[in-house]
């Protein structure tokens, strides 16, 4: 099954680019050649330029001290147990305290960095990061993959509190939801939302063998997905046939 997810405001999606940019960095770590480690010092700029939002870390904090205090108020119910309950809430404050010592926004302590910096002001050019524009990066790029690894991972220990902030936020946000098998005909999907209820995330997976393409939109009335198949030239057309697929809506 794959799994497609779509956002219904736009913290969250902020909230999930930076997902999907943290995954890519530590998979890009991990690897050994120097190619990899300059696309892993760009994802590194990438999570710095989408993390310069001003309220992102105050968001943050608030979305954890609230889902803090709503776990606190399951206290004595005898349908949750306490263990679990203690561990999550753990988990939130183990997220919340690293992220409120940090100083300033993510990755801030690396703009003192000239030399990243130098990088960083001509990476988004193409080509600019040349051997014959840059020597000392070229150098670094020759160096073993262990210390440029070691140097990846001292540079990313300053973002880590951003992370697992993260991490948590998503994990309880994804665990909110129970998944459904619904049915789209002819390609299509509609879905009228609670309005005592505001949803901010929707996941739906569905069976690639299909070779359908999810089109989702959405707002907190109501949710559309138009079922697409793509033609021999790249572009998206309307599938006829009748589908389904599971899909959750995450508050």
């Amino acid at each position: 099954m794959v799994l497609y997810e779509y956002p219904f405001n736009e913290s969250i999606r902020t909230m999930l680019r930076l997902e999907h940019l943290f995954d890519r960095l530590a998979q890009l770590i991990e690897r050994e050649s120097a190619l990899d480690h300059h696309f892993a010092l760009a994802t590194i700029f990438e999570i710095m330029d989408v993390a310069s939002r001003a309220d992102l870390k105050a968001d943050l904090l608030k979305d954890l001290e609230r889902h803090k205090a709503q776990l606190n108020s399951y206290r004595g119910n005898p349908a949750i147990a306490e263990e679990v309950l203690d561990e999550v809430i753990a988990r939130i404050d183990s997220a919340f305290n690293k992220l409120n010592q940090l100083s300033g926004k993510a990755g801030h302590a690396l703009t003192a960095n000239e030399w990243l910096m130098s990088i960083r002001s001509r990476i988004s050019i193409p080509g600019g990061t040349c051997a014959f524009d840059l020597p000392a990066y070229y150098t670094w790029q020759q160096f073993l993959p262990v210390r440029r690894r070691n140097d990846l991972i001292q540079w990313t220990q300053t973002l880590l509190p951003l992370a697992e902030a993260l991490r948590v936020l998503l994990g309880l946000l994804r665990d909110s939801g129970a998944p459904h098998k619904v049915a789209a005909q002819a390609g299509q999907f509609q879905q009228s939302l609670a309005q005592n209820r505001s949803y901010q995330l929707l996941r739906m997976r569905i069976d690639p063998s299909l070779g359908l393409i999810p089109e989702i939109s959405g707002h907190r009335l109501m949710v559309s997905i138009r079922l697409m198949r793509q033609d021999q030239d790249g572009r998206l057309k309307q599938a006829a046939q009748d589908a389904s697929f599971e899909l959750t809506l995450c508050s």
